[in-house]
């Protein structure tokens, strides 16, 4: 298994007072050099032009590339440019690009990607929380794209809901969007009636929600469809903001919740995509619970 991560994104600078700070990055990294030391890191190459513009507007690459801001900037209320949050966010879709490229070139079967800023708020054309480029969906167009499959899906359990990944790919049916996440909440959509042309399965859940009914929605309706869907490979937006200290949210979920989840994700990868999964952070913003839930989220990937 491979990790892949890069020093810039330790560089994006959000800000002292930001939930979205480069000491989660360094929180998951240090967790799992010490629970893992066997662990194949890799460093994460920038994402081209071509690849980026697979999933965004020429528009929001100017933006994101070429504003070259001298001091932190707002690109929205949540949403942070910094001079360094360009190289940042290169190296995180490429980290994407990169391992997507390592398991359909059989060169490992999973990968994880340790980066920042995350991405699947971010739409077509406009960068919004937290988010500047869509990591995950450039990551499903280069597997969709340049190495030609037919059906991917992207599993995402982050506690907001992946707007911008949804959008995406509502009218592509060779991509399935399975998320579960709290509803109501940032960014206010997401709901089960969202199906895009029948690719799109939402499984909104209350405040409160324990790690029981977390279970119970990905058992009952998300993991039967990527089932039915037979995927030639699994991405994996992951998101441990759904624990239960999280500072941003309302669920209950504990780092074993993430385990489970990654746990089935196994089964199915090597039910239907010869194992292969890629999983690329999104949030988390408590550091000891993200640091937990990271580590045994990639343990049960190196099962």
């Amino acid at each position: 298994m491979r990790i892949y991560t890069h020093p810039a994104c330790l560089w994006h600078d959000t800000g002292p007072e930001h939930a979205e700070r480069p000491e989660r990055l360094r929180s998951v990294i240090d967790a799992l050099i010490a629970a893992f030391p066997e662990l194949d890191w890799r460093e994460a190459p920038r994402a081209s032009r071509g690849q980026l513009l697979r999933a965004h507007a020429p528009d929001l690459l100017q933006a994101v590339l070429e504003t070259n801001p001298r001091e932190r900037m707002l690109l929205d209320p949540d949403t942070v440019l910094s001079p360094a949050s360009a190289e940042a966010a290169l190296r995180a879709a490429g980290a994407g690009v990169a391992a997507v490229d390592a398991v359909l070139g059989d060169t490992t079967t999973r990968a994880f990607c340790a980066v920042r800023p995350p991405g699947h708020h971010a739409t077509h054309d406009v960068a919004m929380g937290f988010c500047l480029f869509n990591s995950i969906a450039v990551a499903a167009l280069h597997a969709l794209d340049a190495h030609g499959l037919e059906r991917v899906a992207v599993v995402d359990f982050d506690v907001h809901h992946g707007n911008g990944t949804q959008a995406i790919f509502e009218r592509d049916p060779r991509v399935l969007y399975a998320s579960s996440h709290q509803w109501p909440l940032y960014p206010d959509s997401g709901a089960r009636s969202e199906t895009g042309v029948g690719n799109i399965f939402n499984a909104p859940l209350p405040p409160e929600t324990d790690g029981a009914r977390f279970r119970a929605a990905w058992s009952g309706s998300l993991l039967p469809a990527i089932d039915a869907f037979r995927p030639q490979l699994l991405l994996v937006s992951a998101g441990f903001d759904a624990h239960r200290r999280d500072p941003l949210a309302e669920l209950r979920l504990e780092a074993g919740d993430f385990g489970w989840i990654a746990r089935e994700l196994v089964q199915l990868a090597n039910r239907h995509c010869r194992g292969r999964i890629v999983s690329m952070l999104e949030g988390g913003y408590d550091l000891e619970a993200l640091a937990e839930s990271s580590v045994a989220h990639v343990r049960e990937l190196l099962a």
